[in-house]
């Protein structure tokens, strides 16, 4: 399909530098037949009970580095681990950069360029790994947050609390899972006496899910791997969901894209371990999921394909038009959208 159909123009005033708060404060729009303007502390009344919530329970981790090469600044964002001391980072400039060269990010923490990519991309090699590299992120990294996010001092330590999840709790992910955002102690507590369950999924996601899509079809797009496990309690409680007539709701498009990549064609889903790169585009048959809880994204972007593959492009483009005029929040601080279901032909 040709890209540009997945195109449209948003006001930069509508681009969220905060989160909500409370987080559930966040608006709602209901994408069915109709359109429907409600709050996030209107999904339970939204949802049935014995429906249940799939979420992703990925920790974000203090990704983004300072540190200097001799005399020259450099700042790294890692974005894909390879070993426990090795991973894949964005390097500026990279140009500086050569394989061999040590970049000093503090007095204990050094890594070695084992190898440059291209488009800025390196491979570091830290002199410390698994937990103790964990620790000395938390301590001298920051958050990565995307770039259409303004931190002209880079993120804060509001950040730390914002840019992450009630779930987060396995470390691994460089970005945040935005729709898991929008959750509460609060609003679980009314899920629960609902009669609506939640299971937890881990997908680490990679910086790749902000990288544009710079082909002009779709076939054409090479879509970024990313790390991602279904544990067998993950598994019953879906399966027995939807052999008891309840729907899966996907919290956010990392939990669909996991458990579309699990399942086979009678819907069931299987245990999971390891890399997906599954892209989903307009003409993709759904398998495990029925509702689908997101955020509102970029043009032109992958997640923005996925949400027009699962009701319809059509709706879609007319479900954003409507968030832009009546001034919905986009982006992963934004506000956030419950869609359906609806198979709709490649246009």
């Amino acid at each position: 399909m040709r890209v540009d159909l997945f195109d449209f123009d948003l006001p930069r005033t509508l681009i969220a530098a905060r989160p909500a708060l409370p987080r559930d404060a966040a608006r709602l729009l209901e994408v069915d037949e109709e359109l429907t303007d409600r709050a996030v502390t209107d999904l339970p009344t939204c949802l049935h009970p014995g429906d249940l919530l799939v979420v992703n329970d990925t920790r974000v981790i203090p990704a983004s580095l300072s540190g200097r090469r001799g005399a020259a600044a450099i700042e790294a964002t890692l974005h894909k681990k390879i070993s426990g001391d090795t991973w894949r980072a964005f390097a500026r400039p990279a140009k500086r950069l050569k394989q061999g060269n040590t970049i000093d990010f503090s007095g204990d923490l050094v890594a070695e360029v084992v190898e440059k990519g291209e488009a800025g991309e390196v491979t570091l090699r830290f002199n410390v790994g698994d937990d103790a590299l964990l620790k000395a992120l938390k301590r001298q990294g920051r958050m990565p947050l995307p770039p259409y996010i303004p931190r002209p001092d880079g993120p804060d330590a509001r950040d730390r609390e914002d840019y992450q999840t009630v779930f987060a709790t396995h470390p691994g992910a460089v970005a945040a899972p935005t729709a898991g955002l929008h959750f509460t102690p609060a609003l679980l507590d009314a899920l629960a006496a609902r009669g609506i369950a939640h299971a937890r999924v881990t997908l680490h996601v990679g910086a790749g899910t902000f990288l544009p899509v710079k082909v002009e079809d779709t076939v054409d797009h090479r879509m970024h791997a990313e790390w991602g496990q279904i544990a067998p309690e993950a598994v019953d409680a879906v399966n027995t969901t939807r052999a008891s007539g309840g729907r899966v709701v996907a919290v956010g498009t990392t939990a669909l894209r996991l458990l579309e990549s699990a399942s086979g064609t009678d819907g069931r889903v299987a245990p999971f371990v390891g890399e997906t790169t599954i892209f989903i585009t307009p003409g993709y048959r759904f398998r495990a999921v029925d509702l689908l809880l997101t955020n509102f994204h970029l043009p032109r972007s992958t997640l923005f394909m996925l949400v027009a593959a699962f009701s319809g492009l059509r709706r879609m483009r007319a479900a954003y038009d409507h968030a832009i005029r009546t001034g919905y929040r986009f982006y992963s601080y934004g506000d956030a959208c419950l869609l359906h279901r609806h198979d709709e032909e490649i246009p």
